[in-house]
Protein backbone atom coordinates (compact mmCIF):
# COMPACT_ATOMS: atom_id res chain seq x y z
CA UNK A 1 0.00 0.00 0.00
CA UNK A 2 2.80 2.40 0.91
CA UNK A 3 4.66 1.68 -2.34
CA UNK A 4 1.54 2.41 -4.40
CA UNK A 5 1.08 5.68 -2.53
CA UNK A 6 4.64 6.72 -3.25
CA UNK A 7 4.24 5.82 -6.91
CA UNK A 8 1.09 7.93 -7.14
CA UNK A 9 2.79 10.93 -5.49
CA UNK A 10 5.75 10.67 -7.88
CA UNK A 11 3.44 10.64 -10.88
CA UNK A 12 1.61 13.70 -9.54
CA UNK A 13 4.91 15.57 -9.18
CA UNK A 14 5.83 14.73 -12.80
CA UNK A 15 2.52 16.04 -14.13
CA UNK A 16 2.65 19.21 -12.02
CA UNK A 17 6.21 19.87 -13.17
CA UNK A 18 5.25 19.42 -16.84
CA UNK A 19 2.24 21.76 -16.55
CA UNK A 20 4.37 24.37 -14.79
CA UNK A 21 7.02 24.22 -17.54
CA UNK A 22 4.37 24.50 -20.25
CA UNK A 23 2.87 27.60 -18.55
CA UNK A 24 6.33 29.15 -18.19
CA UNK A 25 7.11 28.55 -21.84
CA UNK A 26 3.76 30.06 -22.89
CA UNK A 27 4.25 33.12 -20.65
CA UNK A 28 0.74 32.91 -19.14
CA UNK A 29 -1.35 30.44 -17.12
CA UNK A 30 -2.83 27.67 -19.25
CA UNK A 31 -6.38 26.42 -19.19
CA UNK A 32 -6.45 22.83 -17.91
CA UNK A 33 -9.34 22.07 -20.24
CA UNK A 34 -7.34 23.09 -23.31
CA UNK A 35 -3.99 21.55 -22.48
CA UNK A 36 -2.06 20.24 -25.47
CA UNK A 37 -2.02 16.52 -24.64
CA UNK A 38 0.56 15.78 -27.35
CA UNK A 39 3.03 18.20 -25.74
CA UNK A 40 2.17 16.90 -22.26
CA UNK A 41 2.73 13.34 -23.48
CA UNK A 42 6.17 14.31 -24.78
CA UNK A 43 7.11 15.87 -21.44
CA UNK A 44 5.75 13.11 -19.16
CA UNK A 45 6.06 9.92 -21.24
CA UNK A 46 2.48 8.89 -20.40
CA UNK A 47 0.03 7.63 -22.98
CA UNK A 48 -2.76 9.87 -24.29
CA UNK A 49 -5.44 7.58 -22.87
CA UNK A 50 -3.87 7.84 -19.42
CA UNK A 51 -3.59 11.64 -19.75
CA UNK A 52 -7.25 11.92 -20.82
CA UNK A 53 -8.29 10.01 -17.67
CA UNK A 54 -6.15 12.27 -15.49
CA UNK A 55 -7.49 15.38 -17.31
CA UNK A 56 -11.06 14.42 -16.35
CA UNK A 57 -9.96 14.59 -12.70
CA UNK A 58 -8.39 18.02 -13.14
CA UNK A 59 -4.91 16.53 -13.63
CA UNK A 60 -5.06 14.98 -10.17
CA UNK A 61 -3.84 11.40 -9.87
CA UNK A 62 -6.39 9.43 -7.91
CA UNK A 63 -6.17 5.82 -6.71
CA UNK A 64 -8.22 3.05 -8.20
CA UNK A 65 -11.65 2.63 -6.67
CA UNK A 66 -10.78 -0.90 -5.41
CA UNK A 67 -7.37 -0.02 -4.06
CA UNK A 68 -6.91 -1.46 -0.55
CA UNK A 69 -10.16 -3.38 -0.66
CA UNK A 70 -10.32 -7.15 -0.27
CA UNK A 71 -13.06 -9.37 -1.48
CA UNK A 72 -15.03 -10.94 1.34
CA UNK A 73 -15.68 -14.18 -0.54
CA UNK A 74 -13.26 -15.63 -3.11
CA UNK A 75 -12.92 -18.88 -5.02
CA UNK A 76 -10.61 -20.14 -2.27
CA UNK A 77 -13.17 -19.56 0.46
CA UNK A 78 -13.93 -22.86 2.15
CA UNK A 79 -10.86 -24.61 0.70
CA UNK A 80 -8.14 -22.96 2.75
CA UNK A 81 -7.89 -25.90 5.14
CA UNK A 82 -6.96 -28.36 2.35
CA UNK A 83 -4.36 -26.00 0.90
CA UNK A 84 -2.87 -25.21 4.33
CA UNK A 85 -2.53 -28.91 5.18
CA UNK A 86 -0.66 -29.54 1.94
CA UNK A 87 1.66 -26.59 2.57
CA UNK A 88 2.32 -27.83 6.11
CA UNK A 89 3.44 -31.16 4.59
CA UNK A 90 5.94 -29.37 2.35
CA UNK A 91 3.89 -29.57 -0.87
CA UNK A 92 4.57 -26.35 -2.78
CA UNK A 93 3.71 -27.57 -6.28
CA UNK A 94 0.73 -25.44 -7.30
CA UNK A 95 -0.48 -28.06 -9.79
CA UNK A 96 -0.65 -30.71 -7.07
CA UNK A 97 -2.48 -28.33 -4.73
CA UNK A 98 -4.86 -27.43 -7.55
CA UNK A 99 -5.72 -31.10 -8.22
CA UNK A 100 -6.44 -31.72 -4.55
CA UNK A 101 -8.61 -28.61 -4.38
CA UNK A 102 -10.60 -29.64 -7.47
CA UNK A 103 -11.28 -32.99 -5.81
CA UNK A 104 -12.51 -30.99 -2.79
CA UNK A 105 -14.95 -29.01 -4.96
CA UNK A 106 -12.81 -26.02 -5.91
CA UNK A 107 -14.23 -24.07 -8.88
CA UNK A 108 -11.46 -21.51 -9.41
CA UNK A 109 -8.42 -21.50 -11.66
CA UNK A 110 -4.76 -22.42 -11.29
CA UNK A 111 -3.58 -18.80 -11.08
CA UNK A 112 -5.60 -18.23 -7.92
CA UNK A 113 -3.97 -21.31 -6.38
CA UNK A 114 -0.49 -20.08 -7.35
CA UNK A 115 -1.15 -16.71 -5.70
CA UNK A 116 -2.42 -18.44 -2.56
CA UNK A 117 0.62 -20.72 -2.34
CA UNK A 118 2.96 -17.76 -2.89
CA UNK A 119 1.26 -15.76 -0.13
CA UNK A 120 1.29 -18.61 2.41
CA UNK A 121 4.84 -19.96 2.03
CA UNK A 122 5.36 -19.33 5.74
CA UNK A 123 3.34 -22.50 6.40
CA UNK A 124 5.98 -24.66 4.69
CA UNK A 125 8.31 -26.24 7.28
CA UNK A 126 11.98 -25.40 7.08
CA UNK A 127 14.22 -27.96 5.35
CA UNK A 128 17.06 -27.43 7.81
CA UNK A 129 16.61 -27.73 11.56
CA UNK A 130 19.06 -26.45 14.13
CA UNK A 131 19.43 -27.70 17.67
CA UNK A 132 19.69 -24.13 18.95
CA UNK A 133 18.17 -20.89 17.63
CA UNK A 134 20.53 -19.18 15.20
CA UNK A 135 18.63 -15.98 14.63
CA UNK A 136 17.82 -16.84 11.01
CA UNK A 137 21.47 -17.59 10.16
CA UNK A 138 23.16 -20.72 8.94
CA UNK A 139 25.89 -22.42 10.93
CA UNK A 140 29.53 -22.20 9.85
CA UNK A 141 31.63 -25.15 10.96
CA UNK A 142 34.93 -24.68 12.77
CA UNK A 143 37.38 -27.55 13.20
CA UNK A 144 40.58 -28.06 15.13
CA UNK A 145 43.92 -28.72 13.40
CA UNK A 146 43.98 -32.15 11.79
CA UNK A 147 40.34 -32.85 12.66
CA UNK A 148 38.60 -32.94 9.26
CA UNK A 149 39.63 -33.30 5.60
CA UNK A 150 36.88 -32.71 3.05
CA UNK A 151 36.91 -34.98 -0.01
CA UNK A 152 35.03 -35.02 -3.31
CA UNK A 153 35.18 -36.19 -6.94
CA UNK A 154 35.15 -33.85 -9.92
CA UNK A 155 34.82 -34.74 -13.60
CA UNK A 156 36.34 -32.77 -16.47
CA UNK A 157 36.17 -33.11 -20.26
CA UNK A 158 39.57 -32.64 -21.91
CA UNK A 159 40.88 -32.59 -25.46
CA UNK A 160 44.43 -33.41 -26.49
CA UNK A 161 46.40 -31.89 -29.38
CA UNK A 162 45.03 -34.54 -31.77
CA UNK A 163 41.48 -33.43 -31.02
CA UNK A 164 40.52 -36.58 -29.11
CA UNK A 165 38.12 -35.83 -26.26
CA UNK A 166 38.14 -37.80 -23.04
CA UNK A 167 36.58 -37.58 -19.58
CA UNK A 168 38.74 -38.02 -16.50
CA UNK A 169 38.05 -37.93 -12.76
CA UNK A 170 39.70 -35.57 -10.29
CA UNK A 171 40.00 -36.53 -6.61
CA UNK A 172 40.25 -33.44 -4.40
CA UNK A 173 40.96 -33.29 -0.66
CA UNK A 174 41.44 -30.21 1.49
CA UNK A 175 42.15 -29.61 5.17
CA UNK A 176 39.24 -27.73 6.70
CA UNK A 177 41.50 -25.88 9.16
CA UNK A 178 44.55 -24.73 7.20
CA UNK A 179 43.42 -25.11 3.55
CA UNK A 180 46.18 -27.52 2.45
CA UNK A 181 44.93 -29.27 -0.68
CA UNK A 182 45.72 -32.40 -2.67
CA UNK A 183 44.58 -33.11 -6.23
CA UNK A 184 45.07 -36.28 -8.28
CA UNK A 185 43.58 -37.38 -11.62
CA UNK A 186 42.35 -40.86 -12.56
CA UNK A 187 40.75 -42.40 -15.66
CA UNK A 188 37.58 -43.11 -13.65
CA UNK A 189 36.10 -42.82 -10.16
CA UNK A 190 36.13 -46.49 -9.21
CA UNK A 191 36.56 -47.54 -5.61
CA UNK A 192 40.12 -48.78 -6.16
CA UNK A 193 41.11 -45.33 -7.48
CA UNK A 194 39.38 -43.75 -4.48
CA UNK A 195 41.57 -45.81 -2.14
CA UNK A 196 44.74 -45.01 -4.10
CA UNK A 197 44.02 -41.28 -4.12
CA UNK A 198 43.12 -41.20 -0.43
CA UNK A 199 46.29 -43.09 0.54
CA UNK A 200 48.41 -40.66 -1.49
CA UNK A 201 46.63 -37.67 0.04
CA UNK A 202 46.92 -38.97 3.60
CA UNK A 203 50.60 -39.74 3.07
CA UNK A 204 51.13 -36.09 2.20
CA UNK A 205 48.69 -34.46 4.67
CA UNK A 206 48.42 -36.90 7.58
CA UNK A 207 45.44 -38.90 8.89
CA UNK A 208 42.53 -36.81 10.27
CA UNK A 209 39.78 -37.80 12.69
CA UNK A 210 37.06 -37.85 10.03
CA UNK A 211 36.55 -37.19 6.32
CA UNK A 212 33.26 -35.55 5.19
CA UNK A 213 32.19 -36.77 1.75
CA UNK A 214 29.19 -37.38 -0.50
CA UNK A 215 26.84 -40.35 -0.33
CA UNK A 216 28.68 -42.29 -3.05
CA UNK A 217 28.04 -46.00 -3.52
CA UNK A 218 31.73 -46.82 -3.15
CA UNK A 219 31.55 -45.48 0.42
CA UNK A 220 28.05 -46.29 1.75
CA UNK A 221 25.37 -48.56 0.34
CA UNK A 222 22.38 -46.91 2.02
CA UNK A 223 21.05 -45.76 5.39
CA UNK A 224 19.12 -47.90 7.83
CA UNK A 225 15.74 -47.11 9.36
CA UNK A 226 17.37 -44.83 11.94
CA UNK A 227 19.38 -42.88 9.35
CA UNK A 228 22.74 -44.50 10.14
CA UNK A 229 24.95 -45.29 7.13
CA UNK A 230 25.52 -48.87 6.04
CA UNK A 231 29.15 -48.81 4.92
CA UNK A 232 30.42 -50.63 1.88
CA UNK A 233 32.43 -53.63 3.07
CA UNK A 234 35.74 -52.67 1.46
CA UNK A 235 35.42 -49.06 2.63
CA UNK A 236 34.74 -50.16 6.19
CA UNK A 237 37.91 -52.28 6.08
CA UNK A 238 39.83 -49.32 4.61
CA UNK A 239 38.72 -47.01 7.44
CA UNK A 240 39.78 -49.57 10.05
CA UNK A 241 43.15 -50.05 8.32
CA UNK A 242 44.05 -46.36 7.91
CA UNK A 243 42.43 -45.11 11.14
CA UNK A 244 39.82 -42.46 10.30
CA UNK A 245 36.04 -42.11 10.26
CA UNK A 246 33.86 -41.08 7.33
CA UNK A 247 31.03 -38.58 7.73
CA UNK A 248 28.33 -38.56 5.07
CA UNK A 249 26.94 -35.15 4.16
CA UNK A 250 23.24 -34.53 3.78
CA UNK A 251 22.09 -35.04 0.17
CA UNK A 252 21.67 -31.88 -1.90
CA UNK A 253 23.54 -29.81 0.71
CA UNK A 254 26.88 -29.01 -0.98
CA UNK A 255 27.64 -26.19 1.47
CA UNK A 256 28.27 -28.81 4.16
CA UNK A 257 31.63 -29.43 2.47
CA UNK A 258 31.89 -26.12 0.67
CA UNK A 259 35.69 -25.91 0.84
CA UNK A 260 36.27 -28.95 -1.35
CA UNK A 261 33.40 -27.96 -3.65
CA UNK A 262 35.14 -24.64 -4.17
CA UNK A 263 38.48 -26.43 -4.62
CA UNK A 264 37.09 -28.58 -7.47
CA UNK A 265 35.77 -25.46 -9.17
CA UNK A 266 39.09 -23.68 -8.60
CA UNK A 267 40.96 -26.59 -10.20
CA UNK A 268 38.75 -26.36 -13.29
CA UNK A 269 39.03 -22.57 -13.56
CA UNK A 270 42.67 -22.14 -12.52
CA UNK A 271 44.75 -25.29 -12.93
CA UNK A 272 43.10 -26.67 -16.09
CA UNK A 273 42.62 -23.30 -17.81
CA UNK A 274 44.81 -23.05 -20.89
CA UNK A 275 46.74 -26.24 -20.09
CA UNK A 276 47.51 -28.83 -22.79
CA UNK A 277 46.51 -32.39 -21.98
CA UNK A 278 48.94 -35.17 -22.87
CA UNK A 279 48.25 -37.94 -20.38
CA UNK A 280 47.18 -38.41 -16.77
CA UNK A 281 50.74 -39.06 -15.59
CA UNK A 282 51.87 -35.62 -16.73
CA UNK A 283 48.73 -34.06 -15.23
CA UNK A 284 49.44 -35.57 -11.81
CA UNK A 285 53.03 -34.30 -11.83
CA UNK A 286 51.85 -30.79 -12.69
CA UNK A 287 49.03 -31.04 -10.10
CA UNK A 288 51.52 -31.81 -7.31
CA UNK A 289 53.57 -28.74 -8.20
CA UNK A 290 50.41 -26.63 -8.41
CA UNK A 291 49.22 -27.77 -4.97
CA UNK A 292 52.64 -26.92 -3.53
CA UNK A 293 52.42 -23.39 -4.95
CA UNK A 294 48.92 -22.96 -3.55
CA UNK A 295 50.08 -24.09 -0.13
CA UNK A 296 53.02 -21.69 -0.16
CA UNK A 297 50.97 -18.53 -0.75
CA UNK A 298 49.01 -16.64 1.90
CA UNK A 299 45.24 -17.18 1.96
CA UNK A 300 43.37 -14.07 3.06
CA UNK A 301 40.28 -16.01 4.14
CA UNK A 302 42.40 -18.08 6.56
CA UNK A 303 44.93 -15.34 7.30
CA UNK A 304 47.81 -17.82 7.11
CA UNK A 305 50.11 -19.69 4.78
CA UNK A 306 48.66 -23.23 4.51
CA UNK A 307 52.08 -24.90 4.37
CA UNK A 308 53.27 -23.14 7.55
CA UNK A 309 50.00 -23.79 9.41
CA UNK A 310 50.07 -27.43 8.36
CA UNK A 311 53.66 -27.96 9.47
CA UNK A 312 53.18 -26.31 12.87
CA UNK A 313 49.66 -27.45 13.86
CA UNK A 314 47.75 -29.74 11.48
CA UNK A 315 50.39 -32.37 10.70
CA UNK A 316 51.42 -32.95 14.36
CA UNK A 317 47.75 -33.23 15.36
CA UNK A 318 46.81 -35.53 12.48
CA UNK A 319 49.81 -37.84 12.57
CA UNK A 320 51.64 -39.47 9.69
CA UNK A 321 50.31 -42.47 7.76
CA UNK A 322 52.38 -45.61 8.26
CA UNK A 323 52.48 -47.41 4.90
CA UNK A 324 52.66 -51.08 5.91
CA UNK A 325 51.85 -54.22 3.98
CA UNK A 326 48.11 -53.83 4.61
CA UNK A 327 48.04 -50.24 3.35
CA UNK A 328 50.25 -51.15 0.37
CA UNK A 329 47.58 -53.62 -0.74
CA UNK A 330 45.25 -50.69 -1.48
CA UNK A 331 47.87 -49.12 -3.76
CA UNK A 332 47.97 -52.32 -5.86
CA UNK A 333 44.48 -53.40 -6.97
CA UNK A 334 43.82 -57.10 -7.61
CA UNK A 335 43.50 -58.33 -11.18
CA UNK A 336 42.66 -61.78 -12.54
CA UNK A 337 44.97 -63.31 -15.14
CA UNK A 338 43.19 -64.37 -18.34
CA UNK A 339 43.72 -67.68 -20.09
CA UNK A 340 46.06 -66.03 -22.63
CA UNK A 341 48.28 -64.38 -20.01
CA UNK A 342 46.92 -60.81 -19.69
CA UNK A 343 45.55 -58.59 -16.94
CA UNK A 344 43.34 -55.54 -17.53
CA UNK A 345 44.20 -52.22 -15.85
CA UNK A 346 42.86 -48.73 -16.65
CA UNK A 347 41.55 -49.81 -20.06
CA UNK A 348 44.73 -51.61 -21.18
CA UNK A 349 45.90 -55.24 -21.23
CA UNK A 350 49.26 -56.07 -19.67
CA UNK A 351 51.18 -59.30 -20.28
CA UNK A 352 52.10 -61.60 -17.37
CA UNK A 353 55.04 -64.07 -17.53
CA UNK A 354 54.13 -67.70 -18.24
CA UNK A 355 55.99 -69.01 -15.21
CA UNK A 356 53.63 -67.25 -12.81
CA UNK A 357 51.11 -69.96 -11.96
CA UNK A 358 48.78 -67.77 -9.90
CA UNK A 359 45.34 -66.79 -11.19
CA UNK A 360 45.38 -63.36 -9.44
CA UNK A 361 48.03 -60.65 -9.39
CA UNK A 362 48.29 -56.96 -8.40
CA UNK A 363 49.04 -53.92 -10.55
CA UNK A 364 50.35 -50.51 -9.50
CA UNK A 365 50.99 -47.36 -11.55
CA UNK A 366 54.11 -45.63 -10.24
CA UNK A 367 55.22 -42.66 -12.30
CA UNK A 368 56.02 -43.74 -15.84
CA UNK A 369 55.88 -47.48 -15.12
CA UNK A 370 53.23 -50.10 -14.46
CA UNK A 371 54.40 -52.74 -12.01
CA UNK A 372 52.80 -56.19 -11.89
CA UNK A 373 53.25 -58.04 -8.58
CA UNK A 374 52.19 -61.40 -7.21
CA UNK A 375 49.03 -61.54 -5.17
CA UNK A 376 50.90 -61.28 -1.87
CA UNK A 377 53.25 -58.51 -3.17
CA UNK A 378 56.20 -60.78 -2.42
CA UNK A 379 57.58 -60.73 -5.97
CA UNK A 380 57.59 -58.31 -8.87
CA UNK A 381 56.56 -60.17 -12.03
CA UNK A 382 57.21 -57.57 -14.74
CA UNK A 383 57.29 -53.86 -15.51
CA UNK A 384 55.48 -52.10 -18.38
CA UNK A 385 55.82 -48.49 -19.53
CA UNK A 386 52.73 -46.34 -19.01
CA UNK A 387 50.93 -45.94 -22.33
CA UNK A 388 47.45 -44.48 -22.42
CA UNK A 389 46.58 -46.12 -25.71
CA UNK A 390 44.43 -49.19 -26.24
CA UNK A 391 47.20 -51.38 -27.63
CA UNK A 392 48.16 -54.47 -25.61
CA UNK A 393 51.46 -54.42 -23.71
CA UNK A 394 53.13 -57.78 -24.31
CA UNK A 395 55.61 -59.51 -22.02
CA UNK A 396 58.75 -61.08 -23.53
CA UNK A 397 58.41 -64.31 -21.57
CA UNK A 398 54.63 -64.43 -21.64
CA UNK A 399 54.78 -67.82 -23.37
CA UNK A 400 57.35 -70.66 -23.51
CA UNK A 401 59.61 -70.74 -26.54
CA UNK A 402 58.46 -74.11 -27.86
CA UNK A 403 54.73 -74.17 -28.25
CA UNK A 404 53.21 -77.69 -28.56
CA UNK A 405 51.17 -78.43 -31.65
CA UNK A 406 47.50 -78.99 -31.03
CA UNK A 407 46.23 -82.44 -32.05
CA UNK A 408 42.66 -82.45 -33.30
CA UNK A 409 40.29 -84.64 -31.34
CA UNK A 410 38.62 -87.74 -32.87
CA UNK A 411 35.05 -87.38 -34.08
CA UNK A 412 32.35 -88.72 -31.81
CA UNK A 413 30.05 -91.40 -33.33
CA UNK A 414 26.54 -91.75 -31.95
CA UNK A 415 25.18 -95.30 -31.37
CA UNK A 416 21.54 -96.20 -30.74
CA UNK A 417 21.08 -99.46 -28.80
CA UNK A 418 18.22 -101.83 -29.66
CA UNK A 419 15.70 -102.41 -26.91
CA UNK A 420 13.94 -105.80 -26.75
CA UNK A 421 10.19 -105.70 -26.19
CA UNK A 422 8.75 -107.73 -23.35
CA UNK A 423 7.17 -111.03 -24.43
CA UNK A 424 3.46 -111.75 -24.08
CA UNK A 425 2.26 -108.13 -23.98
CA UNK A 426 -0.82 -107.91 -26.25
CA UNK A 427 -0.95 -104.15 -25.98
CA UNK A 428 2.45 -103.92 -27.70
CA UNK A 429 1.94 -106.76 -30.22
CA UNK A 430 1.34 -104.37 -33.12
CA UNK A 431 4.65 -102.66 -32.35
CA UNK A 432 6.65 -105.90 -32.61
CA UNK A 433 9.34 -104.51 -34.84
CA UNK A 434 11.56 -107.51 -34.31
CA UNK A 435 9.06 -109.86 -35.88
CA UNK A 436 8.53 -107.50 -38.80
CA UNK A 437 12.27 -107.46 -39.49
CA UNK A 438 12.53 -111.29 -39.35
CA UNK A 439 9.60 -111.69 -41.80
CA UNK A 440 11.29 -109.35 -44.24
CA UNK A 441 8.63 -106.72 -43.92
Amino acid sequence: MESRLNERNDLQDIIDKALSDMAEDAGHPIDLADVNLAELRRRTGLTRSRLRTIQKNGFKVRPHANTGRKAGVTKMTGHERVADELLAKGVTNSSVVYERLVADGYKGGLTTVKNYVRAHMSLVPAKRKTTAPQGGRGQRFHTKPGQAYQMDWGFVNLEDKAGVRCKIACLAMICHHCGTCYVEFFPNARQENLFIGMVHALMAMGVPEHVPTDNMRSVALHRDSEGRPVWQTDHAAFMACVGFRTKLCKPRHPFTKGKVERLVRYVKDNFLAGRDFHDITQFNEEALAWCARQGGSCHRALDCVPADERGSKCLPAAGALAVGDEVAMYLCPRRRVTFDGFVSYEGRRLGVPYWYDGSVCRVSREGECLHVYSEDLARELCVHPVTWGRKDSFCEDRHVDAQPCEVPSQPVRATVPRVELPAGNPALAKFDLGGMIEDGR
